[in-house]
């Protein structure tokens, strides 16, 4: 069994899929190009590694105001479940080539979402694998499929609604996980409406990640969330990005520092810019 609920290295993973109580997940994904991911996959991928595709398999994109990745229904996740032989007494780890942040943190998150804690992403992904010189595979990996379902506790999940409340109320504080350049409005190179949610602060993701590719160690993660918090509890936390994405990223990093609680705005700025009467800040 996996010691950790966030983070797992290499070596550990190494050792744990010598087992059979082990689900590893491909989460690759490029948002240029939509298919590069799984090609990527079938080209080299962890060994025994099933592939999770963010349009199909952990976004409903037929769902119209809710960003550009909304949330997947249960039938649709639970599909994609199955289908890669999850159960629940399985260590899930998964991984992708941009340090967590497409679509590892999203997929971690909604198995969270599906009351399935024993999964961690892997620290430094394929890169961090590749260089502890462990093997890869090429291919499509077939696991025996299961016949599960399960239900995301969406109550987890900041909607509309609740984020209006509580801007007004000044009880949340909203972090933007996107590149400083996109949190100012300063460039948008995927949205059409450019700039942050007013009131918003700036916690790029890329900030949670050593020159290395791995997390901070998780006293510094905390040092940084708590300056950020500057008092408050870290359920007032509130995370966004672009589309529900990369703002896991910073979850999983304040959950990997303990700092538990926090939850995900999950329409993020393309919801948030759905609806035109929905005020846009700028700047700093």
């Amino acid at each position: 069994m996996m010691s950790t609920r966030t983070l797992i290295g290499a070596a550990e993973l190494d050792a744990l899929r010598a087992g059979e109580g082990v689900l590893i997940v491909d989460a690759r994904f490029d948002l240029a190009d939509a298919g590069k991911g799984a090609r990527d996959y079938a080209a080299a991928h962890v060994p025994g590694a099933v592939h999770a595709h963010l349009d199909d398999d952990l976004s409903d994109l037929s769902l119209r105001g809710f960003g550009r990745h909304p949330l997947p229904d249960d039938d649709r996740f639970s599909a994609a479940l199955s289908r890669w032989g999850w159960q629940r007494d399985l260590d899930v780890v998964v991984y992708d080539d941009v340090n967590g942040a497409l679509a590892a943190a999203r997929l971690w998150w909604l198995l969270r979402l599906a009351g399935h804690e024993r999964v961690a992403v892997l620290d430094g992904g394929l890169a961090g694998w590749r260089a502890a010189g462990l093997p890869l595979e090429g291919g499509v990996v077939e696991r025996e499929p299961a016949e599960v379902h399960v239900a995301l506790d969406r109550d987890d999940v900041v909607w509309f609604d609740e984020l209006e409340r509580r801007r007004e109320d000044g009880s949340a504080l909203l972090l933007d996980a996107r590149a400083a350049p996109r949190y100012r409005g300063e460039v948008e190179p995927i949205d059409p409406v450019a700039g942050h949610v007013p009131g918003a602060r700036n916690r790029p993701f890329s900030e949670n990640l050593a020159a290395t590719g791995v997390f901070k160690p998780a006293a510094e993660l905390r040092r940084d969330f708590e300056t950020l918090l500057a008092g408050h509890a870290p359920a007032d936390v509130v995370h966004m990005c672009g589309s529900g994405v990369t703002a896991c990223h910073n979850l999983l990093a304040m959950e990997h520092a303990g700092l538990a609680g926090s939850r995900v705005f999950a329409p993020s700025w393309s919801g948030w810019i759905s609806e035109s009467s929905r005020p846009v800040a700028s700047g700093a």
